[in-house]
This record gives structure tokens, sequence and C-alpha cells, in this order.
């Protein structure tokens, strides 16, 4: 669920990036929304009794991205989008890692 939330929010950011370039304001206001609900979604389940020092970063990273959101559709530019897009990508790759190294080990458990 975690990657799919991931994968949404950059599809979407890209969507965005792509109507800021053809200076579609309505594409853009409805791409950056969807990918700034997601954003808010994953700060909102972030468990600080729990996760500590990584939840207290992601949620940073969280509000970082999500205030190039608001940049992006306030400029109409795509400059914040394309820092929020990496951002998320370099995650994504994160949480993809560290899922297929947990899904390694559980192997090696079972075996």
């Amino acid at each position: 669920m975690l990657l799919m939330l991931y994968e949404g929010a950059i599809k979407y950011m890209k969507r965005a990036k792509a109507a800021v370039e053809k200076n579609d304001i309505k594409g853009r206001g409805e791409n950056v929304g969807y990918a700034y609900d997601i954003v808010c979604e994953l700060n909102n389940t972030l468990d600080h009794s729990v996760g500590g020092d990584i939840a207290m970063n992601l949620e940073k990273l969280y509000l970082f991205v999500n205030d190039k959101l608001v940049e992006a559709n306030i400029k109409n530019d795509v400059k914040p989008l394309d820092d929020a897009i990496k951002v998320f990508e370099i995650l994504y790759a994160g949480w993809n890692e560290a899922i297929d190294k947990l899904k390694a080990e559980g192997k090696q458990k079972a075996v």
C-alpha cells in the first residue's frame, strides 16, 4: 500500500508538471491537489512514538514536498515540481529496497 501511495503521488506530480508545460491551469491544479492529498495522508499516518527520528525526518520531507507543490501551483512553475518528484523518487526507491530486503530476510529464515 505504501509503495502505491508513492507511485500515485509521483504520477500526479508528473501530470502536474506536464500541465504546467502546456499552460493547462485546470490540469495543474487538479493534479497538484491529488499529489498534495496523498502526501498529507502519508504524513498523517506517521507514528512518531514508534518511528522516532525516522518519522520526524519523513514529516520534514513531506512538509517540504507539500510546500513545493503549493509553490508550483501558485507560480505555475515546473522547478518546484521537479524538486518534489526527486524527493519522492528517492523515498520510493528507499522503501522499495527496504521491502525487498525484508522479503529476502524472511525467505532466509523460512529455509
